[in-house]
């Protein structure tokens, strides 16, 4: 066969956009609207966390059928996707806590290995972590399940710095931002591991977010600026959704010759 054809079919076949500033935008809205939108529905709404949980666990299966049904990326339930595990995720480690009482600390470290574990099998399968190569259904199956475990992981360790060691929402903000950028450097300026420095952003937006989206959310007495889960929740899922519409645009312009 012709190796340009394998080529672009395996382009059309990865399941997994393009990193760049606009995927990091939309990951970074995405883990606030999973911390402020989890919050909105368990309180705002009155649901309960129960019924939250099992609620967003349907569409997240179904929404996750959708997209692992397709054959190539699509930008709606690929993101649509992303808000929902993030949502869960966040569910998943709230309910370990506030249910169960597992202390932030241990749901950390398990989240972290159990994530290893993860990455572990993952790489002993496929023989890669690259998310660039997400082009059959057990590399799509152990991105996402990766994917969960990094909310789940994100949220413990954002709520444990935050509020188990007392450090607040603008320091741990600060505190996760400032990894992130190292590890951006050790990528651009040490040329470190794209696939290692990918999946250790990943998992430190995360409580980023989280940390962003309780800064803006919570009340002041509570550290907070005060705009509430419902505007906070709304403003991020409207500017979500305006950059998906932007990257099916951009799907959609004739590629120059």
């Amino acid at each position: 066969m012709n190796p340009l054809t394998d080529a672009s079919l395996h382009t059309m076949l990865n399941k997994v956009p393009e990193v760049t500033l606009v995927f990091w935008l939309i990951k970074m809205l995405s883990t606030t609207v999973g911390e402020t939108g989890a919050d909105f529905l368990i309180f705002n709404l009155g649901y309960g966390m129960t019924l939250t949980s099992v609620v967003m666990g349907a569409l997240l299966v179904a929404t996750l059928a959708w997209q692992m049904g397709l054959r190539r990326y699509v930008p709606e339930p690929y993101w649509l996707t992303v808000v929902l595990v993030s949502i869960f995720g966040t569910l998943v480690t709230d309910n370990l806590t506030d249910q169960f009482g597992v202390p932030l600390a241990v749901s950390t470290g398990a989240f972290a290995v159990g994530l290893i574990v993860v990455f572990a099998l993952w790489h002993r399968a496929e023989g890669t972590l690259s998310i660039a190569e997400i082009d059959n259904r057990p590399r799509e199956a152990f991105y996402w399940l990766a994917i969960l475990i990094t909310f789940a992981l994100g949220t413990a360790a954002g709520d444990w710095v935050g509020e188990g060691l007392g450090l607040g929402y603008s320091w741990s903000a600060v505190l996760f931002g400032g990894m992130i950028a190292v590890v951006a450097a050790a990528r651009f300026l040490f040329n470190a591991s794209a696939v290692a420095t990918f999946w250790i952003a990943y998992v430190l937006t995360r409580p980023l977010g989280a940390s962003c989206g309780d800064l803006l959310a919570q009340s002041p007495s509570n550290g907070g600026l005060g705009l509430g889960t419902t505007d906070t929740s709304i403003i991020f899922l409207v500017v979500i959704v305006g950059l998906v519409i932007y990257l099916r645009t951009a799907m959609a312009r004739p590629a120059v010759a």
